[in-house]
């Protein structure tokens, strides 16, 4: 039985992209993040860029979906362009990928909502209670109906908005200083030496964008529904990101954002709130923080859970995981397995953080996992762009030239740019004041599946053609 058909339309599909990029978890957390470490004051202005660069990679991503509806999505469309050894490759890092993003975000949850019960209740919950907690629901909204999990995902990204678009507007009322839009958007900053470690911190609140086609086998119509929400999703990211890190600096003053991020960090916004706003203001702007969490943490675990669906169907991993429910035809096989793994572990890193500082689990679990996952996820974007120029080249079909090379070439060399950013600045991305094995490893957890996939996919078809031709010399001769 296969996945739950035509239940999903374009505002759905737009809720669940944008639930994976956490509106709110992206302004706290990566925003201030990015003007601390960086110590540029262009950050907003990386949004637009990035948000250029990807809106450029979606003309021919989206393009794909009509031709290839599948729920493998990288995993589909690197296998029709470069071949059955680059797509098995590719399919190992985005599920290695996409697990690390998921299970990563479980320590930031963890820290946060056990932070927050913990001060309203005066007790010494752990993170890791809390983080089971969310392991159980997503877990059970996992195996139910994809629309269910859409609504409950559509109303916390709403009320992320909300708090968000509150922050921005009492930003600009209480603006110590006059606004500096030419710092922030200062074009030249475009090519600037700094740039590129702003973009590699900047790219990682887009993670989750390309998912749109993930559900094509579930939309309305896979002609276009993958392809408009997509495009929707990444126009709405782009600029309400890039508003909302200019309110940032507006509502610190130009002269004083880098100092202030750097002192506050994520709780920036939080300690804005409790200077400006009521005292239950900042208790639920914290509660929407948490959900906002939550909200990733159901995104990706939908995605996680397709992703070995397609790969089970596909025959890259055993064909159990393409198992689906009789009653929800939610791919249950899948969800069971990404909680499994998410319980492994949140087992292991409640052990070794066990006497640690409460921010432990974020400066490791959660920057370790969700870094690792940008770095394998850009990749996979640069190969799928260079494999749409594979596939169009292959296929006749009525698509433009601009869908079928010209795009695809632009944005493929854009983001091969940000990947060597990436690299470049993986020990800053850690938190890591100097490079150490640490950053090796973390590579080598996301490329080395993708390496053992493509060699070993590679000796099975060599050994294919032997035997074929010890078997038929003269069918292969004809040929």
């Amino acid at each position: 039985m296969g996945l739950e058909q035509r239940k999903l339309g374009v505002p759905a599909l737009v809720v669940m992209i944008i639930a994976a990029s956490a509106p709110l978890t992206a302004v706290a957390g990566g925003v201030t993040t990015n003007y601390a470490v960086t110590g540029m004051q262009s950050v907003p202005l990386s949004f637009l860029v990035v948000g250029a660069i990807l809106l450029v990679f979606s003309i021919g991503y989206t393009a794909m979906s009509r031709h290839i509806p599948n729920a493998g999505a990288f995993y589909a469309y690197i296998a029709q362009g470069l071949g059955r050894a680059w797509g098995v490759g590719s399919a190992m890092v985005a599920v290695v990928s996409y697990n690390l993003m998921q299970i990563g975000i479980y320590g930031m949850f963890g820290f946060a909502a056990s932070s927050f019960a913990n001060s309203m209740m005066g007790t010494a919950i752990p993170w890791w209670a809390t983080a089971l907690v969310a392991w159980v629901l997503v877990g059970l909204l996992g195996v139910n109906r994809v629309d269910f999990s859409v609504k409950v995902l559509g109303i916390v990204v709403a009320a992320e908005f909300l708090v968000v678009i509150i922050y921005n507007v009492m930003a600009f009322v209480v603006s110590p200083e006059a606004p500096a839009p030419g710092a922030a958007f200062d074009i030249s900053d475009a090519i600037a030496p700094g740039m590129g470690a702003v973009m590699a911190f900047t790219i990682a609140a887009f993670m989750g964008f390309e998912s749109g086609t993930i559900y094509n086998e579930e939309v309305k119509d896979p002609k276009r529904t993958a392809r408009v929400a997509t495009i929707i999703a990444v126009i709405v990211i782009a600029c309400f990101y890039a508003f909302s890190a200019f309110a940032i600096s507006v509502g610190e003053g130009a002269s004083n954002v880098l100092g202030a991020t750097a002192e506050f960090g994520p709780d920036l916004i939080f300690v804005f709130f409790a200077t400006h706003a009521p005292a239950w203001f900042v208790d639920l702007a914290n509660l929407l923080f948490i959900t906002s969490l939550f909200a990733a943490l159901l995104a990706f675990h939908n995605v996680v859970a397709r992703y070995f669906y397609a790969m089970g169907r596909g025959g890259a991993l055993p064909s159990i995981l393409a198992g689906t429910s009789r009653r929800t035809q939610a791919p249950v096989a899948g969800s069971l397995a990404q909680s499994l793994l998410a319980l492994i572990v949140i087992a292991v890193f409640a052990v070794i953080s066990t006497g640690q500082d409460p921010m432990f689990i974020v400066f490791t679990m959660f920057t370790w996992l969700t870094n690792s996952a940008a770095f394998g996820l850009v990749l996979l974007m640069a190969l799928t762009s260079f494999a749409i120029m594979g596939y169009f080249a292959k296929h006749r079909t009525k698509d433009s030239l601009l869908t079928r090379v010209i795009a695809p070439l632009l944005s493929g060399l854009a983001l091969v740019f940000i990947f060597i950013q990436i690299i470049v600045n993986f020990d800053v991305l850690l938190g890591m004041e100097e490079p150490g094995m640490l950053g090796y490893i973390l590579m080598a957890v996301v490329i080395v599946p993708g390496i053992i996939g493509f060699l070993v996919t590679s000796a099975v078809r060599t050994r294919t053609v032997d035997t074929d031709a010890d078997a038929e010399p003269e069918h292969l001769s004809v040929h």
